[in-house]
């Protein structure tokens, strides 16, 4: 028995939404009473940290307090149309319909202080703390709690606003069909070093690193958690998780985790990444978003470590210790890994 280290590499340019149809997306943003905001989206947020995302971006738009907003995603029969959480496409359709949204509120919040102060819109700003003051005399100012008691109780004004954002239809060339489905991409690149027992077959994990350009990161935290949870999807895809033999059947499918296996906590690894911050500028702040890009480049960067620790070529996922048994056996056994 032997142990093979390998490692694999793979990048990817990943296309943000899509252009079919403009892939549109709606938002509403209102003041209840006491000056809090509500952002209400049909945009569901699957645990990838949308409505965080979306708090922050609503926030800087509207100029208030990140505390002072919330998100509803509840009912799509209730809030405005989106074309759903998938294509990595929340941040960057949602967060342009929310700023649209945001826009249109900050500007009728606006124009109910000037009313109560007696001076010019156009002389106001937000301090993103909860005040709005007078340009150039701070002194002068009124909170945004009051501006929204003042507005509804006493203006008979609604602080709110709608937003969409639609991406024009690309055009076509007649003669070859050419356009352009999206309009912008993310790009990473990634290493994974492994071991592959050519006894057993098993293949073990050892290290990812991973550099990411995803415009901006609107949420570090977020973006680095969503990084590592989306390598070891990748992982599970590759080493770990199927349906087969039975599939597309529906009989003897798996029932619960100790059928369907997937790599558990313990078996996560030291992931080293690189986020590189290059702006977008049709995002919301620069930011497109990680996405579904988190998982897709571990698969073959997986096959390209496996082929280069023992010279089987795995080209059906997941890639089973029977496969890889197998592919040795075909192979005469392991192939020299080659030096670097």
């Amino acid at each position: 028995m032997s142990i093979h280290k390998g490692r694999g590499f793979a990048c990817i340019n990943y296309p943000i939404g899509m252009n079919l149809g403009g892939d549109p997306s709606q938002a509403l943003v209102h003041s209840n009473p006491d000056g809090k905001f509500m952002v209400t989206l049909s945009a569901i947020d699957l645990g990838q940290g949308m409505k965080s995302v979306v708090r922050q971006i609503a926030a800087e738009a509207l100029g208030v307090p990140i505390a002072d907003v919330q998100v509803d995603t509840a009912d799509s029969d209730t809030g405005p149309h989106d074309m759903g959480s998938f294509a990595s496409r929340g941040t960057h359709r949602v967060g342009n319909a929310v700023i649209r949204a945001s826009a249109e509120a900050r500007k009728q919040m606006l124009e109910a202080a000037a009313e109560e102060l007696e001076v010019a819109a156009a002389d106001l700003d937000t301090d993103g703390k909860g005040n709005i003051i007078v340009k150039g005399s701070p002194s002068r100012s009124i909170t945004i709690s009051q501006t929204a008691i003042a507005a509804q109780f006493k203006q008979g004004r609604t602080l709110s606003g709608r937003g969409i954002f639609l991406i024009p239809p690309s055009p076509v060339d007649p003669d070859t069909g050419e356009m352009t489905p999206v309009t912008t991409f993310a790009h990473a690149a990634l290493v994974v070093d492994l071991e592959v027992d050519d006894e057993t077959g098993e293949v073990v994990v050892t290290e990812i690193n991973s550099a990411y350009e995803l415009g901006r990161a609107l949420n570090e935290k977020l973006v680095e958690q969503q990084l590592i949870g989306g390598a070891w999807m990748g992982v599970a895809h590759a080493l770990y998780e199927t349906t087969e033999p039975y599939y597309p059947q529906r009989t003897h499918l798996p029932l619960d985790f100790n059928t369907y296996l997937m790599p558990g906590p313990a078996e996560v690894v030291p992931h080293h990444i690189a986020v590189l911050e290059r702006p977008a500028e049709d995002a919301p702040f620069g930011g497109k978003g990680p996405g579904e890009m988190c998982a897709n480049p571990v698969l073959p960067a997986v096959a390209n470590a496996i082929y280069d620790a023992v010279g089987v070529r795995c080209d059906a996922l997941p890639f089973t210790p029977e496969k890889i048994l197998r592919g040795l056996r075909a192979n005469g056994g392991a192939k020299k890994r080659a030096a670097y």
